[in-house]
Parts: structure tokens; C-alpha cells; sequence
């Protein structure tokens, strides 16, 4: 259990297997989808992102944002689970590099994080998937950070059209690998996005 301005905010850790004497490469903080739609720490594409990140050496941490799970307070429209993040990120990862990831709404509060915390230069990598940017106001990626980071998106997305996300992404140049006839919630297709997303944090 952490803590936000709301109050408790519930989180699970993940850490990789080390060797006597190894440290982790770092900490992934992992953001989920929409609260008013299900979304929880607990979603599968959430836990493969988790489950990335901790084989490539970072202790993952998902958290429930407010008002879902054991976290308290009401749903905030994204300003609130802005502070969220950004206190999971304090508590966890005081210092050191970190890595930050959504997936849909998650992705949305995850570009406002890491536009706030850019320049203290902690940021190693960033994972966006299914990026909500149809229904949000989604921060655009710092110029610098864009070889670090990694949007995917389905094509066959049906809750987020691909067009939004390359509406958004378009004006940044920034690249937008597309996994072909997958939805949303990239059934069936979970390992390929595992695996995409080992090979950015490996590259």
C-alpha cells in the first residue's frame, strides 16, 4: 500500500531474478486502463507489459488508481490519477532510472508523467499501447525521448481508431509500430506484444 493525495493506493510489485549481487535495472511503473470501464492493475495487458519489463531486469509496479481496488477516493478524469502516478513514482523509485507505461487511459496519464518528469533525466524507456487519444487531451512525447519510446497500437482497434492515434502521433514524427488485425485488448496476440516490447527495452 502506498500513498496519494486521495489516500491509499493499492499496488503490486514484480521483481526479476537476480544474481547474489545484482541490482535491477531500474523500476517500470505500469499505468491501466479506464477505471469506469473494468480497468484495473490486474488487466492482461497490464500484466504482460509487467511481465516484460521484470524479464529485461526492471522491478515492475502496477497500481489501481483511485476509487478501484483497495485504492481510495473517486474517479478524477485523469487529473487525479495524474497525482497518482506521479506519487507511485516518488514512494517507488526516489532515484535511479525508471521506466514508465499505460496502456489506454493508462497510456493517457502516463504521457502528462512523462512530460513531468523528463528533465530530472530518470527516464530510461516508455511503452504507450492502445493509446486513448480519441477520448483524451494526450501530452505529446519531449523530442529527446522519442528513441526512447514505444507506441503500439492494433489496427483493427475498435474503441481507439488507429487514425487518432496517428493524428496524434503524426505532428511529432514520432513512429507508431501497428500489429495488423488486432483489437483493443490484443486477444490472441499478448506474446507478440511482449515481445515487441522486450526488444524496444533491449534495443
Amino acid at each position: 500500500m502506498l500513498t496519494g493525495a486521495a489516500g491509499a493506493i493499492e499496488a503490486l510489485r514484480d521483481a526479476p531474478a537476480l544474481a547474489p549481487g545484482q541490482s535491477s535495472r531500474g523500476v517500470a511503473i505500469i499505468a491501466h486502463p479506464h477505471p469506469l470501464f473494468g480497468g484495473t492493475m490486474d488487466n492482461k495487458v497490464v500484466q504482460t507489459l509487467a511481465r516484460a519489463f521484470v524479464q529485461c531486469g526492471y522491478t515492475a509496479v502496477r497500481f489501481n488508481f483511485r476509487g478501484v481496488g483497495a485504492s481510495a477516493g473517486e474517479h478524477d478524469a485523469g487529473r487525479g490519477e495524474f497525482e497518482d502516478m506521479l506519487a507511485v513514482v516518488r514512494q517507488v523509485a526516489p532515484e535511479g532510472q525508471i521506466a514508465l507505461a499505460g496502456f489506454s487511459f493508462g497510456a493517457f496519464v502516463m504521457s502528462h508523467t512523462l512530460a513531468a518528469l523528463w528533465a530530472e533525466g530518470r527516464v530510461e524507456k516508455a511503452v504507450f499501447v492502445g493509446t486513448a487519444a480519441s477520448r483524451f487531451d494526450v501530452a505529446p512525447v519531449p523530442p529527446e525521448a522519442h528513441d526512447r519510446t514505444l507506441v503500439i497500437h492494433g489496427e483493427a482497434d475498435d474503441t481507439v481508431a488507429l487514425s487518432a492515434v496517428m493524428g496524434w502521433a503524426g505532428p511529432q514524427i514520432l513512429p507508431v509500430t501497428v500489429i495488423p488485425q488486432v483489437g483493443h485488448f490484443f486477444h490472441g496476440q499478448l506474446p507478440l506484444l511482449k515481445n515487441l516490447v522486450v526488444r524496444h527495452l533491449n534495443s
